[in-house]
């Protein structure tokens, strides 16, 4: 099979946006790295955006899973997890529930799906996602601040 040209996957996608007004090209593939698409030959673009949705979906899902329930989590989640205010807490929620509702529905659309339900999916989720990455950035950078506030206190770090 001959791989796509990024140029040519640009295009396909230039006129889905046209036929069904989505997001432009760059802000999809600045979300969700859909350029990558052009590494692949596909008949299917829509089902390939989704692809590359899901993979996103998937690994924020799974990170704010061990956040919220850390059982066997890395170290440095049970300090982030100490930074974290209620209120945090009870936004990580929202957001998993949002993201356990988006991976829902690519199961769903895995099994069978149609052009215009992709469509309807990528518009949905993109709208989904701009408000989940604000939220989540804000308590990732509180975590992160606060953690740096504590190591400048604390004198580095551990030295066992």
């Amino acid at each position: 099979m001959a791989e796509f040209n990024l140029d040519e996957v640009k295009k396909r996608y230039e006129k889905l946006r046209g036929k069904y007004n989505l997001p432009s090209f760059e802000e999809m593939n600045k979300d969700f790295s859909i350029e990558k698409i052009a590494e692949s030959e596909t008949d299917f673009l829509t089902r390939e955006i989704r692809r590359f949705i899901s993979d996103k979906i998937y690994n924020y899902l799974r990170f704010i899973e061990t956040l919220i329930n850390p059982a066997n989590a890395p170290m440095f989640i049970f300090s982030a997890i100490k930074m974290l205010t209620p209120e945090d807490k009870k936004l990580l929620n929202g957001i998993y529930n949002k993201l356990s509702q988006i991976d829902l529905e690519l199961i769903r659309l895995d099994i069978s799906s149609s052009e215009e339900e992709d469509v309807k999916f990528i518009m949905d989720t993109f709208g989904a996602w701009e408000m989940i990455k604000k939220d989540l950035s804000g308590i990732v950078k509180k975590v992160n601040i606060v953690k740096e506030e504590k190591e400048e206190k604390s004198g580095g770090g551990y030295f066992g």
